[in-house]
């Protein structure tokens, strides 16, 4: 039962097995860990998640539909601390898209990442659109390559947000492509300050591309599903983490 409820959600709690099961609390926890030692899930804090191999990238269409409460959530804080006439270097992921959406009627210049943000965007009455270089990936439409990189460099941003592929105190800012992690690096590297936007699924996760460490960025933007002890460790580290409040949170 643990199994099959993993193949649907991102995330499941001790809690939710214990009512589901009629279990104890104990008994549940037990039964997780035998299924993360054999590598079916991993443990997080208060419940587990899928297992997730390092160097295997879900598809675009199957994760733009994953976490969308979330993500939409997210991405309405984010915009919150984008300004007018600011100029922003927008990433590849999926919630980096849905922060295009509502930057429509923004006075913003934005270099795009992602085509899929640039076609967003490409009609925005107010954005200025800085294309760059670069090779778009199969299926991701990410822009990576010497030539992005040679586009960022050439340019200082007053924002670098990033939407990471994976999260963690331990492993830091990852990603599954080589190329997408150098990309990401550079748009740091070239911005006055950077904002990561990572939903709780994310968190407690590796990929193959080191990124950056976690308390690197600046501001750490997430869902209440992230692990609130790892907020705590976070902020404490110096880095400004805001939990995004669901729509329909009351």
């Amino acid at each position: 039962m643990i199994v099959e409820r993993l193949r649907g959600v991102d995330r499941v709690s001790v809690q939710e097995l214990v009512e589901a099961t009629e279990s104890s609390d104990m008994t549940i926890r037990r039964d997780l860990d035998f299924l993360a030692a054999q590598g079916v899930l991993k443990r997080v804090h208060g419940g587990a998640v899928p297992a997730m191999a390092s160097g295997v990238e879900p598809p675009y269409s199957l994760r733009a539909q994953a976490a969308v409460a979330a993500k939409r959530a997210i991405a309405r804080a984010a915009v919150e601390h984008i300004h007018d006439g600011e100029t922003i270097v927008l990433d590849s992921g999926t919630t980096a898209l849905e922060v295009a959406k509502l930057l429509h009627d923004r006075a913003v210049t934005v270099m795009p990442l992602s085509l899929h943000v640039a076609h967003e965007l490409a009609d925005a009455p107010r954005i200025r659109l800085l294309m760059p270089g670069g090779e778009a990936r199969r299926g991701e439409l990410a822009l990576v390559g010497p030539l992005t990189v040679a586009s960022l460099r050439a340019l200082r941003f007053d924002l670098a947000v990033l939407s990471p592929c994976a999260f963690s105190l331990d492993a830091g800012l990852t990603a599954f492509d080589l190329g997408d992690a150098e990309v990401k690096q550079e748009a740091m590297a070239v911005a006055a300050r950077s904002m990561v936007l990572a939903d709780g699924a994310k968190w407690d996760r590796a990929a193959l591309a080191y990124v950056c460490p976690a308390d690197y960025p600046d501001l750490i933007i997430t869902d209440p599903t992230a692990p609130e002890d790892q907020r705590t460790l976070l902020a404490q580290r110096g880095v400004l983490v805001e939990v995004a409040a669901l729509e329909d949170a009351s």
